[in-house]
């Protein structure tokens, strides 16, 4: 048995995730089906995040054990050619050999997002589904100076969805930082792991600082709450995106 490692890239637009679901196409069910008609058996994804809906990854993790050997180079061409025919919106970008304790989820010690808000007036066209437009101009450095209450070991619950399998809401959130590249605002953040929703929770209530409807003092209130009921906004998928997994040795 072999054990290969995946970077993949995807738009998540078509997806109801990354994971598998039994009402609509998923990520994982996408390369699943694409690699078992390389290798000609069944196999399993298991990557470093279980995206929501809509969110995109630029180079998510994630592997699968083959009983049949092929080059990682082959392997992975193999992989995207059935991928473009199926006409799935999902790419291998890399694949590498790996040991077989290795696992794209629990050997993580590290995940990087980043979040796009388009700051205009204008309808999206290009960038329509792949950020969220905000009409009204944001003050990033104001979102920036805000964003530092939360970086730190807290207690999350504010920023958790209610469907959250996470057995404990108490994360440490390592970097979170907010730049603006002309019209658009980029919230960057870094951790061992995330709740679900907790990077769109975080942006949505960025977000309002940015308007000036939130100071930094409402946003740590919010967190010290620990009470979902206190979640200003919650931001849209369209702008989220996977950018990264960390690995001992990287």
């Amino acid at each position: 048995m072999t054990r290969y490692a995946l970077t993949l890239e995807f738009d998540g637009t078509p997806y109801m995730g990354f994971q598998r679901q039994a009402h609509g196409p998923s990520v994982q069910q996408a390369v699943e089906e694409a690699a078992r008609s390389v290798v000609g058996h069944p196999v399993t994804i298991h990557a470093a995040g279980r995206t929501d809906a809509g969110v995109h990854a630029l180079a998510m993790r994630a592997h699968f054990d083959s009983e049949k050997p092929l080059p990682p180079f082959r392997m992975g061409e193999a992989i995207n050619a059935r991928l473009r025919l199926a006409g799935d919106a999902v790419a291998v970008l890399d694949c590498v050999e790996v040991a077989p304790d290795w696992h794209a989820r629990f050997s993580c010690i590290g995940r990087a997002y980043e979040y796009v808000i388009a700051n205009r007036r204008a309808p999206l066209v290009l960038e329509a589904a792949r950020a969220w437009r905000i009409g009204q101009p944001l003050d990033a450095d104001a979102m920036h100076e805000a964003a530092q209450v939360l970086v730190g070991h807290h207690d999350f619950t504010t920023f958790r969805s209610a469907h959250c399998q996470s057995a404990s809401p108490v994360k440490t959130l390592q970097h979170l930082s907010v730049r603006r590249e002309g019209d658009r605002v980029i919230i960057a953040a870094e951790a061992r792991s995330f709740l679900h929703h907790q990077v769109r929770s975080m942006v949505g209530c960025l977000a309002l600082v940015g308007e000036g409807r939130w100071t930094a003092a409402d946003l740590g209130a919010a967190l010290e709450a620990c009470d979902r009921r206190a979640l200003g906004l919650n931001a849209p998928p369209d702008g989220l995106y996977f950018m990264r997994a960390l690995y001992p040795g990287d």
